[in-house]
């Protein structure tokens, strides 16, 4: 799965870096190609001539090489690679990529990136416990990095702990059961929800939920990564659809979010609906703004929204794959359980609000898919990339 992949490899001043030259050589010998992007501070621990001879390209550290005006550009190298792997990844430089501090090449190299990015933190145990360090690797993960966690062992401060860079023979076969991956939901067409709705009372107010829409983009992300068409019908949320895959439809409010869905489900294969839709709506919405007028109070009459995924499960053809979320507070099984059956749905995901560290606004999720078999599987808290990569291999099973 190697086999013409263009992958820059990024090392930077640790010890660990004479294990980039076992790294090059097995990317090489599995067909890949290899460009070395190396910190002023990594050759301090391996040569360039070393990296160059067994990549077979000249190893990039400076913007100018030469003083007759030519630079390295960062830009091109972030568009020519397939992967970047920065490895061994010391403390400084993951900090500097969590903070965007562009003060060598291999960062502005990194920022320039436009595709998946594999980090291999090597520093010592204590560096890597530490609350910065750690911070730091969370908000990489956040961004949909993949942090191939170090092990456990003898140190280069002859200390043992957590810190060594993970051994190159697994990195590279992480790297293709990644690219395998890229293909499984080739020629499937998904649709996903995302992001709350928002429901006007007047031009400056409106009903609406803490959803970030992080899910579903992540959701997204990772369909289109794998090789299906997608289209994303999101809420209004800040976020940005990086994939050239994912076709994006902008709505505001239920009804325009249910309209949208209805058109493309038809020729979709599946739908993943992870959007917090609103449940009810004003009945009236004011042309103007509503005057305070010292009043007490005000009363809002609302109507109950169309259900987009019992509309969508009524529809539902054979062979199509229907999914959908729960946000539960209370008898979190039963009531995801009666939302799956009610709504025709092939599996749902179910978090808690009473959970830490999952539902809206954060970076992670912690969720249980329960399925029309009765089955019921639980994950530990993830990050909501990694959360994503767990939803689709679900959905991929019913398709096998």
């Amino acid at each position: 799965m190697l086999k013409d992949k263009r992958i820059i490899l990024g090392i930077t001043g640790s010890i660990a870096a004479y294990k980039s030259a076992y790294l090059i050589r097995l990317l090489v010998k599995k067909g890949a190609e290899v460009q070395v992007v190396i910190t002023p501070a990594g050759k301090e621990f391996i040569t360039p001539l070393t990296l160059s001879t067994l990549s077979r390209h000249p190893v990039i550290s400076e913007f100018f090489s030469n003083r007759d005006g030519s630079w390295h550009s960062h830009v091109d190298l972030g568009l020519w690679a397939d992967a970047m792997l920065i490895a061994p990844a010391t403390a400084a430089t993951i900090g500097k990529m969590a903070n965007g501090i562009a003060d060598n090449m291999l960062v502005t190299t990194y920022l320039s990136c436009k595709a998946p990015v594999f980090i291999a933190p090597a520093m010592d145990l204590d560096m890597f416990a530490h609350p910065t360090t750690q911070q730091n690797i969370d908000r990489l993960r956040s961004f949909g990095h993949h942090i191939i966690e170090p092990t456990e062992g003898e140190l280069a401060s002859a200390l043992e702990g957590k810190g060594r860079m993970e051994e190159p023979e697994k990195i590279v076969t992480l790297l293709e059961h990644f690219f395998a991956a890229s293909h499984t939901l080739q020629k499937k067409k998904i649709l996903i929800t995302a992001g709350p709705t928002y429901e006007k009372i007047d031009p400056v107010r409106f009903i609406g939920n803490y959803s970030s829409g992080k899910m579903g983009f992540a959701l997204a992300e990772t369909c289109a990564r794998r090789g299906a068409d997608v289209t994303l019908i999101a809420g209004p949320v800040s976020l940005s659809a990086k994939h050239p895959k994912i076709k994006r439809i902008d709505v505001e409010s239920a009804e325009e979010m249910y309209q949208a869905a209805i058109k493309t489900f038809p020729e979709a294969d599946a739908a993943l609906l992870c959007a917090a839709v609103a449940d009810y709506r004003p009945e009236t919405s004011s042309a103007d703004k509503i005057k305070r007028d010292d009043k007490d109070r005000m009363t809002l009459h609302l109507t109950a929204n169309k259900d987009i995924a019992a509309s969508l499960g009524a529809l539902k053809r054979e062979g199509q794959i229907l999914a959908g979320f729960a946000l539960e507070t209370t008898d979190e099984i039963r009531h995801a359980q009666e939302k799956r059956k009610k709504k025709n749905l092939d599996f749902i995901v179910l978090n808690s609000l009473r959970e830490p560290g999952a539902g809206f606004r954060t970076d992670t999720n912690k969720i249980s898919i329960l399925d029309k078999q009765g089955e019921i599987t639980a994950y530990p808290l993830k990050s909501k990339q990694a959360v994503a990569e767990d939803i689709v291999n679900k959905l991929e099973t019913l398709w096998i």
